[in-house]
């Protein structure tokens, strides 16, 4: 009986496992060889280099610049995306009537591509020129039309980009926010309004948020990650027919450039990929320290 299971067990995880190995591990494995590898317009190098891709991708003043901008890319839209999220779930949680239609209309962005999302911020609301949405508006007000994507000073496309992966992912991570709210056990809230705690920040900092840790962990988890590989909405936020510019560009896009550019050159842009996922797992494992993920929410 025991071998049956372990038999039909393997007949339904194989296939998914077999995928997992052959389209992940195995080309993630291969990816950190390249990175030791010349590899031009290949992916079966023989001249061994070392460290040197890595030596110069991280002397590449590009892929150092893009590490920068996007530390600070990611300390902003972290915290704006965690509060905000946070925000629209104790409002629908509030909510008697309705809760599935609100809580449906503000996950809904989640199901949209980063790429059709993109195209209608460029396209419609934040077009360059005076007919789109924002322009039009400022127009009532008497202002010129603002080139929102082609300058970078001021950087208005810091504003675009922003508020289209704003729309995109806070509905996900308020439905998060909302599973962790329905397990908070309401005894809590009683005993507090017993005990003369007045509804609001007391209650939120005091109880709401110490029982909201763990979920708060995964979340914070959730969008370091990706802020880190933001690659679609830039990419088809800024980038025209003349190519993409050289300010706000993310570590993904000088990857896409550099290993899939004039020069393929797969060995360096291996080395960036492998840079990078270091440097998501450092700033992943501080936070995790921090905040401590592995604490139940009852902790605190």
């Amino acid at each position: 009986m025991r071998g049956r299971r372990t038999l039909w067990f393997w007949a339904f995880v194989g296939p998914f496992a077999l995928g997992l190995a052959l389209f992940t591990y195995v080309p993630l494995l291969w990816s950190v060889a390249l990175s030791f590898f010349d590899a031009h317009n290949t992916v079966t190098p023989t001249h061994f280099v070392g460290l040197g891709n890595y030596t110069a991708v991280l002397r590449d003043d590009a892929f150092t610049a893009g590490l920068k901008t996007f530390v600070l890319f990611t300390a902003f839209i972290v915290p704006v995306t965690y509060v905000f999220s946070l925000s629209l779930a104790l409002m629908v949680n509030r909510v008697r009537r309705a809760r599935a239609f609100f809580r449906s209309v503000f996950f809904l962005p989640a199901a949209c591509s980063y790429v059709v999302a993109a195209l209608i911020w460029k396209m419609s609301l934040f077009n360059g020129v005076r007919f789109g949405l924002a322009n039009t508006v400022l127009g009532w007000f008497g202002a010129a039309p603002v080139a929102w994507l082609s300058t970078p000073d001021p950087p208005w496309y810091w504003l675009v980009v922003v508020t289209v992966r704003l729309w995109l992912q806070a509905g996900f991570y308020m439905i998060l926010f909302l599973a962790g709210l329905q397990r908070i056990d309401p005894v809590l809230y009683e005993a507090a309004a017993v005990d003369g705690a007045r509804p609001g920040w007391t209650v939120l900092r005091h109880i709401t948020l110490p029982q909201l840790r763990a979920t708060s962990a995964a979340v914070v988890l959730l969008l370091v990650v990706n802020a880190f590989q933001a690659f679609d909405e830039f990419y088809n936020l800024l980038s025209d027919a003349r190519g993409y510019p050289p300010y706000a560009r993310p570590p993904l896009v000088y990857l896409y450039y550099t290993a899939l550019g004039q020069g393929q050159n797969l060995g360096l842009g291996s080395a960036g990929a492998v840079v990078l996922a270091l440097a998501i797992a450092v700033v992943t494992v501080g936070q995790a320290r921090w905040l401590g993920p592995g604490r139940t929410d009852a902790g605190g």
